[in-house]
Parts: structure tokens; C-alpha cells; sequence
């Protein structure tokens, strides 16, 4: 038997309405990517800068790729540097580190003489090369950090003895490389070199005296005479004068150490110690003192 409308309608009204499934789906892992992006060790902020950045390279690349093909890449180059300083990539701070000696405002001074202070335009190499001019300076190392940072780091000469010559007073490191003067009165307690060109000869004199460690105390200066050969003054007052010849001059300083361990060379008021030929010490003593007396030294 067929229904009319109005019952049709009552069933589907009254029927008992089917009730929706839960949602059964489980919460959506984190893909591959995002975990990475999550264990990576940058802020949000740090990377939200650090894809501006590659952005902005980006476009400054294709530009300057543009502006080469027409000639013109100097110009468009600077333009898309100044604009990524624009946007915050400049130099706003300078981070040095290493310093001892000298001074800061020089090397701030050298870091600051730009062009521009747009990152990309900062010329590092060029920093570099202005600070290993200064006698200090043995190394340095310029580096950017972005956003805005400028780092600078410093490797320092040790000065290792002071030069005397021409009447003025010079600290060198061990090579040799002359730093800056120095006062009579404010003379650091190291080694004295002393003649024209003894601050090149320092190696020769630190490798002499390391092989003697019981006299290499007792030296108060060096002098290289005639650019052919040493003669050292000790802290008591009396002079050796040594052969020349590196090898010779270490040599003589050996058997002069033996002898003075043996016999007590120093102090006793001999003047002067001659050694400069080979196999025979001359010893001088003072005025109205015995005569010089030439001892046989085995060599």
C-alpha cells in the first residue's frame, strides 16, 4: 500500500536520526621538516632574519646579474647593498677581542673606514690588511655576524727584547720586528740587544744563550759588533767576546760555562774575557792588576 505525502513526511520526521561516528582521526604528526626546523639551535626571530637575509641576497644577486649584462654593475651593486642595510643588516656594533697592548680606538678606527657600513659592502680583507701594517699586530682575524655585528679578532707580538741603537730604545719581538720605543725609565725587565741590526739577529742570540742555562742568566746585554759576531756583557760588568761563526761563537760559549762552573770565572775582577780565537781565552785584568794571562781552553 503506498503512502501519501503527508505520512512519507511524518516517517522521515519521526525516525530515529543516526547517530555521527567520533572523529576517529589521531592529531597530525610533525613532518620530517618540522622536527628538524624545531631542533635547530635559532629562535624564530633568528630565522624569521636569517630567510630575510638569504631573500634580500637573493634578489641583490639576480640584480647585479642584470645590471653586468648592461654594463653597469657597480652602481646597481652598491644600490642593493645600501638597501639590505636598509632593512637592518648594518654595521652597528664591533666586537674585538685579543687586544693587550694596542690600543682599541686604532682598530675601531680601521674597522669603521668604509664606504659604506651596509654588510654587504663592509670590506673585511680590507680591515685585515690596514691592521697587519701596525708593528703589534701579528695576525688578525675579520669576520662578519649577522645581523649587525663586526667581529674582530687580535693576535699580538710578545716582545722579547729591547734594541738599542743610535742612542734611541726599541722593543722587538723574537723575530726581530721592531714595536715601539721605550723609555730609560720605564724599561720592561728584558733582554738588551745593542749595535745596528741586532734587533735581526735576535733568533741567533735567544738560540745562543739557550744553550748555555747557567750562564744565559747571568747576561745583561748582547752586543752584535761589526755585524760579524757577539759580545756579551754580564750583570757583574765583565765582557766575553765571542769568534765568529754561529757555530763557532756557541762553541766557545759552552767551554766558557765549563770553566766558570770549574773555576769561577766571574767575579773577580777580570775585565775582560777574549775568546775570538778559537782554542784560547785571553783574560784582561784591571789596571795595576797582573798582566792578561791566555789560557788553553781545549777546544
Amino acid at each position: 500500500m503506498s503512502r501519501s505525502p503527508t505520512q512519507r513526511t511524518a516517517t522521515r520526521r519521526g525516525a530515529t536520526p543516526k547517530k555521527r561516528k567520533p572523529n576517529s582521526r589521531r592529531p597530525k604528526r610533525p613532518s620530517l621538516l618540522d622536527q628538524a626546523v624545531a631542533a635547530l639551535p635559532f629562535s624564530q626571530a633568528t630565522l624569521t632574519r636569517i630567510a630575510t637575509w638569504s631573500i634580500v641576497g637573493t634578489v641583490g644577486a639576480v640584480a647585479l646579474a642584470i645590471a653586468t649584462w648592461f654594463g653597469i654593475p657597480a652602481a646597481t651593486g652598491v644600490a642593493v647593498a645600501d638597501v639590505v642595510g636598509e632593512v637592518g643588516f648594518k654595521v652597528d656594533e664591533i666586537q674585538i677581542d685579543g687586544l693587550k697592548r694596542m690600543d682599541r680606538d686604532t682598530v675601531f678606527r680601521q674597522a669603521l673606514d668604509q664606504n659604506s657600513l651596509a654588510m654587504p659592502l663592509v670590506d673585511i680583507a680590507g680591515v685585515r690588511e690596514r691592521l697587519l701594517k701596525y708593528p703589534w699586530v701579528k695576525d688578525a682575524r675579520v669576520s662578519r655576524r649577522l645581523p649587525n655585528t663586526l667581529r674582530i679578532f687580535i693576535i699580538e707580538r710578545e716582545p722579547a727584547a729591547i734594541w738599542q741603537s743610535h742612542g734611541q730604545l726599541m722593543l722587538v719581538d723574537p723575530t726581530g720586528v721592531p714595536l715601539e720605543p721605550v723609555s730609560t725609565d720605564a724599561m720592561p725587565d728584558l733582554p738588551l740587544l745593542v749595535g745596528e741590526g741586532a734587533n735581526a739577529q735576535e733568533p741567533a742570540r735567544r738560540k745562543l744563550l739557550d744553550g748555555v742555562p747557567s750562564i744565559k742568566p747571568l747576561v745583561k746585554a748582547a752586543t752584535w759588533v761589526g755585524n760579524r759576531r757577539w759580545d756579551l756583557t754580564f750583570t757583574t760588568g765583565e765582557k766575553l767576546q765571542l769568534p765568529e761563526g754561529e757555530e763557532e761563537a756557541a762553541k766557545s760559549l759552552r767551554k766558557f760555562a765549563e770553566l766558570d762552573a770549574a773555576q769561577g770565572l766571574l767575579r773577580k775582577g777580570t775585565i775582560r774575557f777574549d775568546m775570538r780565537v778559537p782554542g784560547n781565552m785571553v783574560m784582561q785584568r784591571p789596571l795595576g792588576q797582573a798582566a792578561a794571562t791566555s789560557v788553553e781552553t781545549g777546544e
